[in-house]
């Protein structure tokens, strides 16, 4: 694969920074694929670009995240925000309407994309989005994550990702046995004991909260011209994301398609968390073939 091509969009507020992978405009007979995330930034997409040569794509830092250099003074990461960036950034891309792969959070900012401005996007694939709106237990959801935060403000971030990975990794709603465990142990799933002081994690602070608490609007939604496609991975199966991503299926009408691996299936090892890019990659390359 070529090397890709760095770029930066000056938009109020943010110096957006984008990359993008093969020819623009796109040969081949592809539309460009945007490839998003949250709070994860373009550095997550490598694995999966190596996989799919057969079309452009771009891969982005979210505002505030990477090399985006915030201008505005904010530090809170919301949907709406990063989607009026997309906007602005498909549209100087010139190669409209374009297909998205959006993973976690990004999955929630391209649904308010699509809601926004539908005709941005051709075919939207959704990956796992964490909506707590969408979920039975929503409240329930919502004071667990409130547990992780708590335990990264007193603790720091080694106490607040064990917290974070016992949420995320806990099978079904969150009950009252869930909430009656002791607190993880750091160190037992990899994560540092001492506390370096800093409490601006995008995604154990309050910064990304307008994320998870996210409502999407399934009128504005199911009526777009976009098609949505809903991922979930195999081996999610009754995590809180797995949920939220059959939640949000279900609010749309449809059932979640189901991809290889688990929430980071994309990835080829990068942050420890290695998943089957190449699979996962085919599989996304049948998904938006279907079109």
């Amino acid at each position: 694969m070529t090397t890709p091509q760095t770029h930066t969009l000056a938009l109020p507020g943010v110096d957006l920074v984008y990359d993008v992978h093969g020819t623009l405009p796109p040969s081949g007979g592809h539309r460009v694929l945007l490839m998003i995330a949250q709070p994860m930034t373009a550095d997550g997409f490598q694995a999966l670009t190596t996989h799919v040569t057969d079309r452009t794509v771009v891969t982005y830092d979210p505002r505030g995240l990477g090399r985006s250099t915030r201008t505005d003074g904010r530090f809170d990461n919301t949907p709406q925000q990063q989607a009026a960036d997309l906007h602005l950034l498909i549209d100087a891309l010139g190669v409209g309407p374009v297909d998205i792969f959006a993973s976690s959070g990004g999955a929630v900012t391209a649904l308010e994309l699509v809601a926004t401005h539908p005709d941005d996007v051709a075919t939207l694939v959704a990956h796992e989005p964490p909506i707590n709106a969408v979920l039975p237990d929503a409240a329930a959801a919502e004071r667990a994550r409130a547990g992780f935060y708590e335990a990264y403000e007193a603790k720091g971030f080694g106490a607040g990702m064990a917290a974070f990975i016992a949420m995320t990794s806990w099978q079904g709603e969150f009950t009252d046995a869930y909430f009656a465990q002791p607190a993880p142990d750091p160190a037992s799933v990899g994560m540092p004991t001492e506390d370096d002081g800093n409490r601006d994690d995008p995604l154990l602070s309050k910064n990304s909260w307008a994320v998870t608490d996210y409502r999407p609007d399934a009128s504005l939604l199911t009526a777009a011209s976009t098609r949505i496609v809903i991922a979930v991975g195999e081996e999610s199966t009754g995590t809180y994301t797995a949920r939220t991503a059959l939640g949000t299926a279900a609010l749309l009408g449809q059932e979640a398609v189901v991809f290889p691996s688990h929430h980071g299936g994309f990835l080829g090892g990068e942050f420890g968390y290695a998943g089957k890019p190449e699979e996962f990659a085919a599989r996304l390359r049948d998904v938006l073939d279907a079109d």
